[in-house]
């Protein structure tokens, strides 16, 4: 058996040609959706994602400004830097999202600025308020990754309804809000969860009862084919560097799953780049889209 690839990129192309029609529609009415997005120090990995994130913008119509921010002299200075930034832009009626992009330089608790961006445009869905409205089925927004892999399984025609998922990872930015979002009853989700990770007991045990495995450990190729269901569902949501003296850049992309060996057991398989990555970025911009419709609310 080979797997069949889901091609996350084509499928967020059309969600972003959807997008720019609903943004033309709103700039015809005076409403320029607006997207600030903080970046701290210089980080390669960072800043490669962040310009992905304005490219994405300017293909939707949607306004992406980088507010790029230097670091102090020590944590404290840096969290001074970006806390004073973020109430700027909290108090700018002309911005409706905000995200702090992660990692943040060492000892900065990117939790305490996190929790200082204005709910209402927190985006990225994960302000404390936010995501105790997730659990509670009443989301304002529904945050990127969890809701791009939701709608990967949806557009590919692997509906979670009624099926077993399991999910290696547990972090709050994915595993935990993703099955929170899978186990409602509502469309796209009604699915019987379990969340595990790399410490669960016999976890390659737990993985071969699920017809939907999303791998979400953060560690490279966590996920092996002994662990996959003949025939499952397998989406990846890793993304790690692994040295690489072939390449050029002397490092290469891989995911939380073993590609070559998973694809040939899984029914169908995300790829690492191109599938998880680009569903994250059109679920980021739908959700700067909704922020500008509930600003014009207030």
């Amino acid at each position: 058996m080979t797997a069949t690839i889901i091609d996350g990129a084509a499928i967020a192309a059309g969600i972003r040609e959807a997008l720019a029609r609903q943004v033309e529609d709103m700039i015809l009415r005076g409403l320029l959706p607006h997207l600030a997005v903080l970046l701290v120090g210089d980080d390669p990995a960072s800043a490669s994602y962040v310009r992905g994130k304005e490219r994405a913008g300017e293909q939707t119509g949607i306004k992406v400004v980088i507010h790029r921010i230097e670091p102090g002299f020590d944590p404290e200075q840096t969290e001074r830097r970006v806390r004073d930034r973020i109430e700027l832009l909290n108090a700018d009626a002309d911005v409706h999202g905000i995200i702090l992009q992660l990692p943040l330089p060492d000892g900065v608790d990117s939790d305490a600025l996190l929790d200082r961006i204005d709910p209402l445009k927190d985006v990225d869905g994960l302000h404390p308020t936010n995501q105790g409205r997730i659990m509670q089925g009443r989301e304002r927004y529904l945050p990127a990754t969890p809701h791009g892999v939701q709608q990967l399984l949806v557009r590919s025609g692997a509906d979670p309804s009624g099926k077993r998922v399991a999910i290696v990872g547990r972090s709050r930015l994915v595993g935990m809000p993703l099955a929170a979002m899978l186990a409602q009853k509502r469309q796209g989700a009604n699915a019987t969860v379990t969340v595990c990770h790399t410490n669960t007991p016999e976890l390659a045990n737990v993985t071969r009862q699920a017809d939907i495995l999303i791998a979400a450990a953060g560690r490279p190729q966590t996920v092996t084919a002994d662990m996959v269901r003949p025939g499952a569902t397998v989406i990846d949501v890793g993304i790690n560097r692994v040295e690489d003296d072939s390449r050029k850049r002397g490092y290469r992309l891989v995911g939380d799953v073993e590609f070559e060996s998973v694809s040939q057991v899984a029914g169908a398989l995300t790829p690492v780049p191109g599938g998880v990555g680009p569903m994250t970025v059109a679920m980021l911009l739908n959700n700067v889209t909704r922020a500008a419709r509930i600003s014009q609310q207030r």
